[in-house]
């Protein structure tokens, strides 16, 4: 039942006058057990919303990807013509190696109107404090009609 009630609510239309767009603070259920005249905990009745507590949030170390950097980038075509070949430099800043780094590579029309988007992950070691070039890496299929092409970090893991 109380389940039943947490999901209308969920559903009904916006009734607090908040707009759509403001978060919502987080609400956890909190059932509290009746204690009978014997002193044994009897079965839950009572049932509250409280607004739950922020966990306090550990210090978050800097992500991999912070130090690191594509100096340079070029693609061109490969096999008929629908392949991607990428050619980039990656430069690690940081004080430890990184490795599997996620790329996102976003191609364009000479118009400039979005055609596609490719993501790949180099299973390499970059070494900390140095940089590694990838010469005509197969990023993905792409449209005939790319003409533009920008690759950005996503991800990377610390070693």
């Amino acid at each position: 039942m109380f389940a039943i009630a947490v999901v209308w609510l969920l559903i009904a239309g916006n009734s607090t006058g908040r707009a759509e767009s403001e978060p919502v603070p987080p609400v956890a259920a909190t059932i509290q057990p009746t204690v009978t005249s014997a002193g044994s905990a009897a079965a839950p009745t009572d049932v509250s919303l409280k607004p739950a507590l922020p966990e306090q949030a550990a210090p978050a170390e800097p992500a991999a990807v912070n130090g690191l950097k594509i100096s340079s980038q070029s693609w061109r075509r490969g096999g008929l013509g629908s392949n991607a070949l990428f050619t980039f430099t990656l430069r690690n800043n940081n004080e430890y190696a990184v490795k599997d780094v996620e790329i996102h590579c976003a191609f364009t029309r000479r118009d400039g109107s979005h055609l596609t988007e490719r993501t790949r992950v180099i299973p390499d070691t970059i070494e900390m404090k140095s940089r590694k070039t990838f010469t005509r890496m197969h990023v993905g299929f792409v449209n005939v009609n790319a003409s533009k092409a920008i690759c950005s970090l996503v991800t990377a893991s610390r070693i």
